[in-house]
């Protein structure tokens, strides 16, 4: 029997370490700290083990045809799919593919190897909201490339009751802080547009969502462009508008002026450490508390326009909170991901490097799984 060995205990994982542990399958939890890896299987009636990671035991442990499962940093994950290849072993993170991960999918290919990636919320869910929607769209009377198609898809994650930050943290803030440093590359008017700074780029954003319509503000995140063709926009297409990016509460923006500020004059050693600075300070000041629930919202948009006028619009969303089960932030990761290594276990992934699949069967059966697990999706028909 292979055995699923699960690499980071932290916030994200528990749901997925506890889903798949329940399930009866053979599986090591593996963490830095053992007394985490002890605590997440507390109380569980199961045959799954705790061990403090140690890579000489890891490798040694890792058997031809396992599943490895990395919730690790990402920039570790290469040691970790580099160590699945020599063992034989299938790889799963719910990281974005890097350049140096997709450069194993031809040896991984050729040992019938499985490296699967973006099987989380963002990447990952949102893929699947957006397979099913250009599936349905692309098999509806109102398709024609030569449409204005307007694509937008934004997630993002934030306290379920808001306070004057309109922000809150579940780990050291200073991730948040790079990542407003980070370019975003999006289609806008038909055009490719490019930013260096995100803030700059900030637009309201109106959601349906299953409690009502809600507007948040919404700015464009990493490179959207690639995702395109992935999503199954041919070239051909009349694309007006495509957009990948990350969502906030309304009034976002006033609260971090300050710290827009701040990042965009971080440059240097002196920048970072008033970058580290601010971050313990926010820490201090917005982390979530104890028990406190969050709140998980996103929202897959697919809008065509024919001469002004819009004849095909629907939305594929989510609104989750924190509950029992754990953080939403928590759920919507590792509960997809723990779907993704039965998914592997299944045989239903080709050899290589790949991503959330794009079929509209399986897409739609991960959701409905979703869905079976207590998570709620909408589907809304505008027009």
């Amino acid at each position: 029997m292979a055995t699923i060995h699960w690499l980071g205990a932290g916030l994200s994982s528990v749901p997925g370490i506890r889903r798949l542990a329940a399930s009866g399958t053979q599986m090591v939890l593996w963490n830095r700290t053992l007394d985490k890896a002890e605590k997440a299987l507390n109380g569980m009636n199961s045959t799954a083990v705790a061990k403090a990671l140690d890579w000489g035991a890891l490798t040694e442990s890792i058997g031809k045809g396992d599943v490895v499962v990395s919730m690790l940093p990402a920039t570790m994950h290469r040691q970790v799919a580099d160590s699945c290849l020599a063992n034989g072993a299938h790889f799963v993170s719910s990281s974005y593919v890097s350049d140096e991960m997709q450069a194993l999918s031809s040896a991984a290919a050729q040992k019938g190897l499985c490296f699967v990636n973006e099987v989380g919320l963002d990447p990952g869910l949102d893929h699947l909201m957006a397979h099913v929607l250009v599936h349905q769209y692309m098999n509806s009377e109102q398709f024609d490339a030569s449409n204005a198609h307007h694509f937008r898809s934004y997630c993002g994650g934030f306290p379920k009751v808001p306070n004057e930050f309109k922000y809150k943290f579940s780990w050291s803030p200073l991730g948040v802080l790079k990542a407003l440093r980070s370019s975003a590359r999006w289609i806008g008017g038909g055009e490719i547009q490019t930013t260096d700074k995100p803030w700059t780029s900030i637009t309201q954003y109106e959601t349906r969502l299953p409690s009502g319509v809600e507007t948040f503000q919404a700015y464009p995140n990493r490179d959207s462009i690639p995702f395109k063709s992935e999503y199954g926009f041919a070239e051909d297409w009349n694309v007006q508008e495509f957009v990948r990016g990350t969502l906030r509460l309304d009034g976002w923006s006033d609260a971090w002026s300050e710290i827009f500020q701040l990042v965009e004059n971080s440059a240097g050693e002196q920048g970072q450490a008033a970058l580290e600075s601010k971050s313990d300070e926010l820490w201090q000041a917005y982390r979530y508390d104890q028990d406190e629930p969050d709140r998980v919202v996103l929202s897959v948009e697919l809008q065509v326009t024919s001469d002004g006028k819009t004849i095909w619009h629907q939305v594929y969303c989510l609104d989750a909170v924190g509950n029992e089960r754990g953080s939403a932030m928590a759920r919507l990761v590792s509960l997809t991901s723990s779907i993704a290594v039965e998914s592997v276990l299944n045989g239903e992934f080709s050899p290589g490097v790949s991503t959330a699949p794009s079929n509209f069967q399986i897409a739609s059966n991960w959701l409905q799984r979703m869905t079976d697990l207590g998570e709620s999706f909408e589907r809304v028909t505008i027009v």
